[in-house]
């Protein structure tokens, strides 16, 4: 699987009169590994995207290797937005991939109430920074494995946390971005994940 690039169909559902709670969810992670797609496969509105199309002066400044088929790029932030149930929205934020983009990162984690950090296990160094950031915010998160087609290693989700040296409490999933029953599955385990921490925290008061 990979993220797909053709066109969704545009889904404009206006927002429940009984919505209530509001949560700010951001979606991290390297360059190309599919965090404009799962916005858009999830999205109940159009969503808001800030891509362009990669000129020659990207050319040694964004690392291409294993998405050089990759012809747009996030340079500000992806918006989007999915209800939950009658009375909680998430608000999605994505986040632009490069290096050269991470200062925004800091600005978009204010307000965060929590973060899926979205892995391409073909650059799975590009995971370090987002979850570093993420780590530094004190914000919870949740690891999803976007797998692509082309990926010739399948390793297991407890290779790959060991890899990325993740803690046991940290939740991960696999998820295509393309699908949106897959990416509602990832931003549910990061709410359940939310609400648990929660209910710990409470318990110890």
């Amino acid at each position: 699987m990979g993220s797909a690039t053709s066109e969704l169909p545009v889904r404009r559902t206006p927002l429940a009169d009984a919505a209530e709670t509001g949560l700010k969810i951001v979606i991290v992670g390297g360059f190309g590994v599919g965090k404009t797609t799962l916005v858009r496969s999830v999205s109940e509105i159009r969503p808001l995207n800030t891509e362009e199309v990669m000129t020659q002066a990207g050319v040694g400044v964004d690392e291409t290797r294993g998405v050089a088929a990759k012809t747009t790029t996030t340079v500000a932030f992806d918006f989007g937005r999915i209800s939950l149930n009658e009375r909680m929205v998430l608000y999605l934020f994505g986040a632009p991939g490069q290096e050269r983009f991470w200062f925004l990162w800091d600005r978009l984690f204010s307000g965060t109430l929590g973060a899926v950090v979205l892995v391409d296990t073909r650059r799975m160094d590009d995971s370090w920074y987002a979850i570093d950031r993420l780590e530094h915010h004190k914000t919870p998160f949740v690891v999803a494995v976007n797998r692509f087609d082309d990926d010739t290693h399948r390793y297991s989700l407890d290779e790959i946390r060991q890899a990325l040296a993740l803690p046991a409490h940290v939740p991960m999933i696999d998820c295509d971005a393309r699908v949106r029953q897959s990416g509602k599955d990832v931003l549910i385990t990061l709410v359940n994940h939310l609400y648990e921490r929660a209910m710990a925290q409470e318990a110890t008061l």
